[in-house]
């Protein structure tokens, strides 16, 4: 039961922290960022558009990343009616945090390679930090294209279908979270796990792209 607060597991959150806390920032602020590019002014007036965990991040989105491997900040406001292209915007606002997170993970297994050329051992804690640096990334990177609303994956998957069965599918969003929730409670029942048949899966084959080995 407190094996979440052991000596080891407490050494593993704070070698995980730092690369969570800049997946989660900045894939929020990339969110923010595009909108803002692309006509809408909400997310930069109500001060999201700035480095700060204080205005991202969500305290039981942070917590459940290290329970259940997977977590979620506090979403960046977009409103759609500032979009020439609502459909597209939304889109391409959804695409933009996923994909830093994508690209956050291949700066960190960047680094990862430099480091023995740098005399950083293995073990060494800036060592174990870009390598958790590039899981962190990858597992948030993934969760987030589930096309389940309100996940980003929903919102690039409405693009393409049509606008009739886009804005019904698209109304499920307020059950979209007890369905994650309950996705979650159903495998600690049953031999379905969220994150080994649905996450894991593509993050290994994304790691192998990064010659990182999990």
């Amino acid at each position: 039961m407190f094996d979440f607060f052991s000596p080891e597991r407490l050494k593993l959150y704070a070698i995980m922290a730092p690369g969570l806390l800049i997946a989660l920032i900045l894939h929020e602020v990339a969110h923010g960022y595009v909108a803002f590019l692309l006509g809408d002014p909400t997310a930069k007036a109500q001060g999201r558009l700035t480095l700060n965990p204080l205005k991202h991040l969500d305290p039981i989105g942070t917590l459940a990343f290290f329970f259940v491997r997977f977590g979620w900040a506090r979403p960046v406001p977009i409103n759609p009616r500032y979009f020439k292209n609502p459909r597209q915007g939304m889109m391409l606002t959804a695409l933009a945090g996923p994909g830093t997170n994508f690209g956050l993970a291949a700066l960190f297994s960047l680094a990862l390679h430099t480091m023995p050329r740098l005399g950083v051992p293995p073990g060494h804690f800036m060592y174990l930090l870009c390598y958790y640096g590039v899981f962190v990334n990858l597992i948030l990177g993934t969760f987030n294209l589930i096309p389940i609303p309100p996940l980003d994956g929903s919102n690039i998957l409405a693009y393409f279908l049509p606008p009739r069965l886009a804005y019904r599918y698209m109304s499920f969003g307020r059950y979209g979270f007890i369905l994650l929730i309950g996705l979650i409670v159903f495998s600690n029942f049953t031999q379905f796990s969220l994150l080994g048949e649905i996450i894991l899966p593509f993050v290994s084959f994304m790691a192998g792209l990064f010659g990182v080995p999990m």
